[in-house]
Formats: C-alpha cells, sequence, structure tokens
C-alpha cells in the first residue's frame, strides 16, 4: 500500500521566529516598520530584559535592526525589519499555510 499522505516538513519552519515573542515580534513590524522600542513593549506584554533578548536573537538572524538614536534628548531604539527579515517571515507564513493544510 502507498504512502498516500503528505509528508510535513517540519525543518521549513524557522526557529528563530516560530518563539512565541518573537513571532509577535515579526509579526508587527511586518505591518509597522519601524516601530519603537517601548511601541514593542506595549504591543507584546513582555518586559524590556525580555524583549531585548528576542530582539538580539533576531538582530543576530539578520531579520532585525536596532537604530539607537535620540528623540530631543530622551534615547530611543527603533527597530526595522530587514529585507532578509521580511523574505524570512514570508517563507515562515507559507511554510505554516503548507503545515496547515
Amino acid at each position: 500500500m502507498a504512502d498516500t499522505e503528505p509528508h510535513l516538513n517540519l525543518d521549513a519552519i524557522d526557529d528563530v521566529i516560530h518563539g512565541r515573542l518573537r513571532l509577535g515580534i515579526m509579526a508587527y513590524l511586518s505591518a509597522v516598520n519601524p516601530a519603537s522600542f517601548p511601541e514593542l513593549l506595549e504591543k507584546t506584554g513582555t518586559s524590556n530584559g525580555n524583549l531585548s533578548t528576542h530582539l538580539t536573537k533576531l538582530e543576530g538572524a539578520g531579520y532585525v535592526r536596532q537604530e539607537k538614536g535620540y528623540k530631543g534628548k530622551r534615547p530611543q531604539t527603533l527597530v526595522h525589519l530587514t529585507a532578509s527579515g521580511r523574505t524570512a517571515w514570508i517563507a515562515y507564513l507559507d511554510a505554516m499555510k503548507t503545515l496547515l493544510g
């Protein structure tokens, strides 16, 4: 009897994006780019340290770029989705669509 069930390619799911908080960051940045650090804090409901850790992981993969500067006299960090981040996001969505059928 031939195996007619489609095989799931779980390797196509990007582990860097798939974490719940990183998934939320990528989804938000795909619509609002760039976003400020406080804006991401508010939208994700996480702590400064946790957000910073996950942004560092996304930045290490080349998916986001953090721009540190000032708005007036106050420090400001803007988070940009990179071109490779957008490509990875689209590939992630495609992999999830395939997985879910």
